[in-house]
């Protein structure tokens, strides 16, 4: 059995986005009780979040679009950049907890301590550019935790896979021009795909080019076109790129009960997925993953999944 690392803390539950939105706190509390109830806490090494030093969120984002983020969150607006984004006087503090909890999982894995991570953190990342926030997200959790593998590791080959059902458009434009950095996205696209982004031909640019791939899936679509899309992207492209860590955004809303999407990913689908990023990890990155939770908002089936996330990590 693994030694995989689990991040919760009940402050990102103070991120309050109001009685409609879809990203709410009792996400977390959907993926706490799954892991809970099916007694895999005593398996799990426990973590708790801390305040990110701001030095790591401006490897990633505008010194300017970090204060007026925390300035609009201080003086109480209920939105940030656009009405998707709810926020409230916590959500600063809260998006830094969310960054610290990750980048102290990355630094015990990087030490050995454990093997790999799953991070149940809120509010989400991988739409957040540089200097805007979209879709739920303000600050770009997985590409700060790539900026500090890269200045406080020196790690110089990272491969992200993204299956959050919407393409991570910050993340790819943050390293599209990187060729240390592997994107790869799975998402639905056209119809309802969040934010339009996330085409065939979008493959990076400049010293980047080649090193960006996405895998467009149609509405409709469920385990046996996800299987053929990563047999086809994803897996030579990391056979070639050989990443020395693997990250995930985590996204479970192309679940098939999920009304954030029309893809119908099942649950043994999501499985089989992350089983194969396991093996992939075994294979190049001497098992080092830092999973770090993106959308998934069927409360109904969020309990399950990340009972199963968590047990592959494990090895169990």
């Amino acid at each position: 059995m693994k030694k995989t690392g689990f991040l919760y803390d009940d402050r990102y539950m103070l991120h309050d986005t109001g009685s409609y939105h879809p990203e709410v706190p009792a996400r977390i509390q959907a993926v706490y009780k799954g892991i809970n109830d099916a007694d895999l806490i005593p398996s799990l090494t426990l973590l708790n979040a801390s305040r990110a030093d701001l030095k790591w969120i401006e490897t990633v984002h505008d010194k300017e679009y970090i204060k007026s983020f925390e300035e609009a969150c201080l003086s109480g607006k209920k939105t940030f950049d656009c009405p998707d984004n709810q926020i409230c006087p916590e959500t600063f503090e809260t998006a830094l907890l969310a960054v610290g909890g990750i980048l102290h999982a990355a630094r015990l894995v990087m030490n050995g301590e454990i093997d790999n991570a799953f991070c149940a953190v809120r509010p989400p990342g991988h739409h957040a550019e540089t200097d805007k926030a979209m879709g739920f997200c303000y600050f770009n959790n997985i590409a700060i935790t790539v900026r500090y593998l890269q200045k406080e590791w020196d790690i110089k080959k990272i491969g992200i896979v993204d299956f959050d059902v919407h393409h991570g458009n910050g993340t790819q434009h943050i390293f599209e021009n990187d060729p240390d950095v592997f994107y790869y996205s799975i998402h639905q696209h056209p119809s309802f795909a969040y934010p339009g982004t996330g085409r065939e031909f979008e493959e990076g640019t400049g010293p980047g080019l080649g090193f960006t791939k996405n895998s467009p899936v149609l509405p409709g679509k469920g385990d046996n076109e996800y299987k053929k899309m990563l047999e086809k992207d994803l897996f030579p492209a990391f056979e070639s790129f050989k990443p020395e860590v693997i990250l995930v955004s985590a996204g479970f809303d192309a679940h098939i009960d999920d009304n954030m999407s029309d893809i119908k990913l099942s649950t043994e689908g999501f499985s089989w997925i992350m089983k194969k990023i396991v093996e992939m990890a075994d294979q190049y990155s001497n098992g080092r993953i830092i999973s770090i939770l993106e959308g998934g908002y069927s409360l109904k089936r969020l309990p399950e999944l990340a009972k199963n996330h968590i047990e592959i990590l494990l090895n169990k």
